[in-house]
């Protein structure tokens, strides 16, 4: 099974425990209210929130906006979490979208798991669909040994296992690998964004 496969096989499984997993450490919760303000100074648009997993920021993107992730268990989690937003299943690295159907693509905790050539081929697809890209991240105060890439093993309720990569990245980095503007930098998130 290649690595994309057993993505979706982790994301499926992990979904009903997503938000009480680590995935959503409680040390970050200190940056939840600057990044929430950061978000609420974007202007309003249509928004494709990708790799929206169970909707956690969705709510805070806007009036019009749309989830896309590859995961069906997550998008249902989701849908309960903001019932005014659209939600599509499909592949991030091949959106099911027309060029320029959005004004923006938002994604969170999504950009940092793909492996580097294919963070570009996800760049490109957001370029084609949106005009502008805002991505949030984990920094690297989420890594023990504060490295910027590693494999994490993670283990789910049910004892499976699942080496899953992880770049995390400064503002400064997250910014620079865009070519872009940081618009948040707290402690254990970052929030950059190009174009628009």
């Amino acid at each position: 099974m290649d690595y994309h496969e057993r993505m979706k096989q982790y994301y499926d499984r992990l979904a009903p425990e997503y938000d009480r997993s680590g995935a959503s450490r409680e040390e970050a919760v200190e940056d939840l209210p600057g990044l929430l303000h950061a978000i609420s100074l974007l202007p309003p648009v249509r928004v494709l929130d990708v790799a929206c997993g169970t909707g956690s920021l969705t709510p805070h993107l806007g009036a019009e906006v749309t989830g896309l992730d590859q995961s069906e268990a997550m998008l249902e989690v989701a849908r309960g979490r903001a019932p005014r937003a659209d939600f599509v299943r499909g592949d991030a690295l091949q959106m099911p979208f027309a060029d320029r159907s959005f004004d923006r693509v938002f994604s969170s905790c999504f950009y940092g798991l793909l492996p580097l050539p294919d963070r570009g081929r996800f760049l490109a697809e957001a370029r084609r669909v949106a005009d502008e890209l805002v991505l949030v991240e984990p920094t690297p105060e989420w890594e023990p040994d504060g490295r910027a890439e590693v494999w994490e093993e993670r283990s789910l309720s049910d004892s499976s296992r699942y080496d899953i990569y992880r770049r995390y990245f400064t503002a400064e980095a997250l910014a620079g690998e865009l070519d872009g503007r940081i618009l948040f930098a707290g402690r254990w998130v970052v929030m950059a964004a190009v174009g628009g």
